[in-house]
């Protein structure tokens, strides 16, 4: 079990060159991924229940000891990543099918890797944590409304489909998570050890599916939607931070609202695009897979540095 868990740990570490491995070996093999687009629901349901096991009671406690933190973080989430999106649908003259996934991808919740980001940021671990929490618990009302205000200018949306797709893949999972954690609690508190291996494994396939299924594609608009892409989590992580700084917030506060918004559940995006719309309009989603973990990692480097630089100044000033 130790060395299971010290592999989990490794692939947890390592895990943004797993994603760009898997996704550049679907591009150039599709045919030995495609099969597992079928899995797509499940395993985003897999990662869902794994968040399920993880989760408590104090995860929420948050919103009633900080709701201004909290507030601040799920509105800026649900506002400034589908309103950037949408922007940038109209302003870059997207396809309908290319502005559906950019949308799509804008307008789902806060990604469970962001927490991890957080913490190597030296953010507000807790903050991530119930922020999180709160917007996937939204999801199901929040994320088909915003998509229904913002895409259907280019597509039909059926918000009802896309409210049962979302309870399925997401809120039921994480029922089930928190019921096993319950009745089960030393199974599960066993089992998370090895929960980040379990999670990047359904994450990387997920990516690789998506990518195998589009390869056509990416192949002819690839290069357009990753510009759109990283300009897109880019303007997010840059607007979050900010709002948080105007806000007058904390440091570490700080650090989180960036990487909050500017981090998505894009294994949700992919999925509900796959389902409900085409296998271009999921392309988005795979890309923002595998560019967010990179932009994230980068980012969380620098904001760790920064925390460095504010203690060394004050020690400095103690000192004097």
């Amino acid at each position: 079990m130790r060395t299971l868990e010290r592999f989990s740990q490794f692939v947890a570490s390592t895990f943004a060159y797993w994603v760009i491995l898997f996704a550049a070996a679907a591009f150039m093999l599709p045919a030995g991924f495609t099969w597992i687009v079928p899995f797509i629901t499940p395993l985003l349901g897999i990662i869902m229940f794994g968040m399920g096991l993880t989760l408590s009671a104090s995860d929420f406690k948050g919103v009633v000891k900080r709701p201004f933190e909290v507030l601040t973080v799920v509105a800026a989430q649900f506002l400034i990543m589908p309103l950037l999106a949408f922007a940038l649908a109209k302003g870059l003259q997207l396809s309908p099918e290319v502005a559906v996934g950019v949308i799509l991808v804008g307008c789902c919740p806060g990604g469970t890797s962001s927490n991890v980001m957080t913490f190597l940021a030296k953010g507000d671990v807790p903050l991530s944590v119930t922020a999180t929490a709160v917007t996937t618990v939204l999801a199901p009302i929040v994320t088909p409304a915003l998509i229904l205000l913002f895409a259907s200018e280019w597509i039909e949306v059926s918000p009802v489909s896309l409210f049962i797709s979302i309870v399925n893949v997401v809120i039921i999972p994480i029922a089930l998570g928190l019921l096993v954690k319950r009745f089960f609690n030393r199974q599960a508190q066993a089992s998370v050890k090895v929960l980040p291996l379990v999670s990047a494994v359904a994450i990387i396939a997920i990516v690789a599916a998506v990518v195998a299924n589009s390869q056509q594609q990416i192949a002819q608009t690839g290069l357009a939607i990753f510009g759109v892409v990283v300009l897109h989590n880019v303007l997010g992580f840059l607007l979050g931070f900010a709002l948080a700084k105007l806000l007058r917030m904390d440091l570490s506060s700080i650090k989180t609202t960036s990487i909050e918004v500017g981090m998505q559940n894009s294994g949700l995006g992919a999925q509900l695009a796959t389902a409900h719309f085409s296998p271009l309009a999921a392309v988005p989603s795979a890309i923002f897979s595998v560019w967010h973990n990179i932009s994230g990692s980068i980012l969380a480097n620098i904001f760790a540095r920064m925390g460095n630089v504010e203690e060394e100044g004050a020690f400095r000033q103690e000192v004097s």
